[in-house]
C-alpha cells in the first residue's frame, strides 16, 4: 500500500463540496420544473441545523441502531482515500483496491440496513430487503465495469486476465484512461459508463430507481429506512449519502472526461467541473423520467451488467 500525499487535497475538496452535488441537483429539477427551486446550499443549512438538535431514540432499538450513522459515515470516508481524481493516484493505493472500494460501500448498506431492522418497523424493514434486493446486481455490475476498464491497453495472452483486472489498482486503472484511449475503446468506455451510470443513479437512491423526495412508505426504499433517525444522527446520515454520490460522480467523471495535461490542478478542477456537469444530468434524467416500476428495477440493473460483461468482450476480442 502506497500513500500519495498530493492527492490528499481530494479528502477537504470532496468534504466542502459535497453537499452541493444536492443542491444543484434540486436546482436543476427546479428549472425544468419552471420553479426557483431551493438555495444550492440547502443541504449544509439542512445538516447544520439538524447538528444543533438532539437526536430521539425509540425504547425498542439498541446500540445497533446508534452506531449505524457513524459506522456509515466512517465508511464512506475510508472509501474516498481509494479514489482517484484527476489523473493522480489515490492518497491510499494498492492491488485490488477497486473490490476493497465496493466492500466499504457494503458496509455503508450494511449498517444502514441492520439499523433500519433494529427499529422493529415493517416499512423500514421492507425498505431494507429492496434496498439487499438491488444491491445484489448493482455490486457486479460495478465491479464488471472497473475491471473492463483496467483490462484496456493490455494484450489478453492469458485466461487469468479477467481474474487480474478484480486485483488492478483504481489508481493504475484511471491513470491509463485518456483521451487517447476514448479513440482505440471508446466502445468499452462507454458500455462501462452506463453501467457505471446505472449503479450510480440505484446506489444513490436516485430517479428513475427511487425518488428521495418520496413520503410514500410503500414505494419508498432509501429514505424509509432511515425514518427513525433524528438530530445528529440524520445529520450523518445526509452528509455520508452526500460524500457516496461524489464517490460515485467521481468514477463517472474519470471516464467521460479523462483530462491527463500532468497539471495537476487543471486536471483536478476538470475532474470537479465534470463531476458537477453529472449532478446538472441526474437532475435532468430525474425531470424527464418517472419512477420505474419496483418489478423494472431488476431489469434496468441487469441491463448494466450486461453494458460491463459486453465491453470485456469486446476488450478480450481485440
Amino acid at each position: 500500500m502506497t500513500m500519495n500525499m498530493t492527492s490528499l487535497l481530494h479528502i477537504p475538496t470532496a468534504f466542502i463540496l459535497a453537499p452541493l452535488l444536492l443542491g444543484i441537483i434540486n436546482r436543476t429539477k427546479a428549472f425544468f420544473a419552471g420553479r426557483k427551486g431551493q438555495p444550492l446550499l440547502q443541504a449544509y443549512y439542512d445538516i447544520a441545523k439538524l447538528l444543533q438538535k438532539s437526536a430521539v431514540y425509540s425504547r425498542t432499538t439498541s446500540w445497533v441502531f446508534r452506531a449505524g450513522p457513524v459506522a456509515s459515515l466512517a465508511a464512506v470516508t475510508t472509501a474516498l482515500l481509494v479514489v482517484p481524481v484527476g489523473g493522480s493516484a489515490a492518497p491510499f493505493h494498492f492491488s485490488g483496491d477497486l473490490i476493497f472500494l465496493a466492500y466499504l460501500l457494503g458496509v455503508v448498506r450494511f449498517f444502514t440496513v441492520i439499523a433500519a431492522l433494529d427499529t422493529g418497523s415493517p416499512f423500514e424493514g421492507m425498505g431494507a430487503s429492496r434496498e439487499v434486493q438491488f444491491s445484489v446486481l448493482a455490486e457486479p455490475a460495478l465491479l464488471l465495469s472497473l475491471a473492463a476498464m483496467s483490462l484496456i491497453g493490455k494484450i489478453p495472452a492469458a485466461d487469468s486476465m479477467l481474474f487480474q483486472g478484480f486485483f488492478a489498482s483504481l489508481s493504475e486503472i484511471y491513470a491509463r484512461l485518456t483521451l487517447a484511449a476514448w479513440s482505440h475503446s471508446g466502445t468499452v468506455l462507454l458500455l462501462a459508463a452506463s453501467a457505471i451510470m446505472i449503479v450510480l443513479l440505484t446506489e444513490n437512491s436516485r430517479i428513475p430507481v427511487d425518488d428521495p423526495n418520496t413520503h410514500l412508505e410503500l414505494t419508498m426504499i432509501h429514505e424509509v429506512m432511515v425514518l427513525d433517525h433524528s438530530g445528529p444522527d440524520f445529520a450523518m446520515i445526509l452528509y455520508a449519502a452526500a460524500l457516496k454520490l461524489w464517490i460515485f460522480c467521481a468514477l463517472l467523471a474519470g471516464v467521460l472526461m479523462p483530462v491527463r495535461s500532468g497539471n495537476f490542478l487543471l486536471d483536478t478542477t476538470t475532474i470537479i467541473a465534470g463531476i458537477f456537469m453529472i449532478a446538472i444530468g441526474i437532475g435532468v434524467i430525474e425531470s424527464i423520467m418517472a419512477r420505474l416500476r419496483l418489478l423494472r428495477i431488476p431489469q434496468l440493473l441487469s441491463g448494466a451488467g450486461v453494458f460491463a460483461l459486453l465491453a470485456i468482450v469486446l476488450v478480450l476480442k481485440k
